[in-house]
């Protein structure tokens, strides 16, 4: 349990038995259990919740690095690729005039 053994609990259990009374006690050691139990079930549930929210953001995170992979490209590296891409007219004006004298 805690590392009580027999002894150690037999002291206890006189010392309550003497401080609250033989009516008493049944009631306490009740009342007791109660709470210890009420104490684990709301652990549980925060523990629960921790593990939720951690499991939600791992996944969230592994589909942001799926989607900034190799098999994607970075956010970054598309805005870049997307801004290499000219449109047909900014290509036109790019081309040296000699280039344009051989296409009019």
């Amino acid at each position: 349990m805690f590392g009580i053994g027999m002894p150690e609990l037999i002291v206890i259990i006189v010392i309550a038995l003497l401080v609250v009374g033989p009516k008493k006690l049944p009631e306490l050691a009740k009342s007791i259990g109660k709470g210890l139990s009420e104490f684990r079930r709301a652990a549980d549930d925060v523990t629960e919740s921790v593990k939720k929210s951690l499991k939600e953001e791992d996944e969230k995170k592994e589909g942001d690095d799926f989607q900034n992979s190799l098999l994607f490209g970075s956010r970054e590296s598309r805005k870049d690729h997307e801004q290499s891409f000219s449109s047909p007219e900014e290509r036109l004006r790019e081309q040296s005039p000699k280039d344009s004298a051989y296409k009019t």
